[in-house]
């Protein structure tokens, strides 16, 4: 039984592997010249303003899931539009049914005022 997941055990310890050699030899080859230039937080290559360490209100955290929620479910739609005609009338059953709960799921994201940015 565990011959099967010997491909499976042995594509992961090739992956880490890989991952931690290549850290490894970076640091070794790497040049370290460091300077205050290069220490500097990077901003589009202007000039840093504030500190890196800010805070950001938890409305910009709710309102980037809200936005990648419902950006996944979108994402959903493709597919369908593709297999439309395989899917015929219960594939259009289906996709109504999706597209009211994802529009349940915004009104009550609406009424609750997590899409109000103060």
């Amino acid at each position: 039984m565990l011959g099967t997941y010997l491909p499976i055990i042995l594509l992961l310890l090739i992956a880490v592997a890989f991952g931690l050699g290549s850290v490894v030899v970076s640091s070794l080859v790497g040049q370290k010249k460091l300077s205050p230039v290069k220490l500097a937080p990077y901003e589009c290559g202007c000039e840093p303003v504030g500190s890196a360490q800010e805070r950001f209100s938890i409305k910009f955290y709710l309102i980037a899931m809200l936005f990648i929620l419902f950006d996944i479910e979108a994402v959903f739609l493709y597919p369908w539009a593709i297999l439309y005609k395989k899917l015929g009338l219960f594939g259009l059953i289906e996709m109504g049914v999706f597209i009211v709960i994802l529009f349940v799921g915004y009104i009550y994201v609406w009424k609750k005022g997590a899409l109000e940015w103060e």
